[in-house]
């Protein structure tokens, strides 16, 4: 099994153009023919102008297939990436490898906080054990929807994804999660394996298959 995490960010003011074109022409031009789709989300904070959309593969060999077969469909490169690309001012892609079963929430009304961490050289798997050992007591408190260590371009990178009811969920969670005894020994003997951390608070689009 192969994620395909893809992070679109659009020159200022572009996002509702987009966000218009991909509802109308590419998520149904695409649907789950050419790869499925599990997530699209624009985020609330931080870095604007951004989308994040989450694709599933069997292999990189099926993902390759199924882009040579997408570039032949005429509506995907007659409509869509025509009026794309002139919204675009980068494209970022990361390639993960999933860790647990990528688990949606129950019900819509969510909002989701992705987690990328860049684990010092060759500690990543040291790191992602131990969050495994750990997730029984983090889930306690919110389920997990996905866990994730990075292919590329980043080997070093892990990533987990949480849904909430909105921030104020968000934060009376994260408040309990770190009070828990346990967890405050997770992060004593884990928290060395990492150099880096971002939170990307994610929003999710009307046709995002997560809500």
């Amino acid at each position: 099994m192969l994620h395909e995490l893809r992070t679109y960010t659009f020159h200022p003011g572009k996002l509702p153009v987009y966000l218009k074109l991909a509802e109308e022409v590419g998520r149904p031009t695409r649907g789950n023919n050419y790869g499925i789709n599990r997530g699209y989300w624009t985020p609330e904070f931080g870095r604007l102008n951004q989308i994040w959309h989450l694709w599933e593969y069997e292999s990189y060999e099926q993902r390759t297939h199924l882009r040579t077969e997408l570039q032949k469909n005429p509506d995907w490169t007659g409509k869509y990436i025509p009026n794309l690309l002139p919204l675009l001012q980068t494209q970022e892609i990361r390639f993960l490898n999933p860790a647990l079963p990528l688990t949606a929430p129950e019900g819509e009304g969510n909002v989701y906080e992705l987690r990328i961490y860049r684990a010092r050289a060759g500690m990543s798997q040291n790191w992602l054990k131990q969050f495994k050992e750990i997730m029984p007591v983090r889930e306690k408190y919110s389920k997990n929807v996905g866990l994730w260590w990075g292919e590329a371009p980043q080997p070093h990178e892990v990533a987990h994804m949480w849904a909430y009811r909105d921030a104020n969920d968000r934060f009376a969670t994260r408040a309990k999660v770190a009070a828990d005894p346990e967890w405050q020994g997770f992060l004593a003997e884990a928290g060395g394996c990492l150099e880096d951390m971002q939170s990307i608070f994610l929003l999710p689009t009307n046709y995002s298959p997560m809500k």
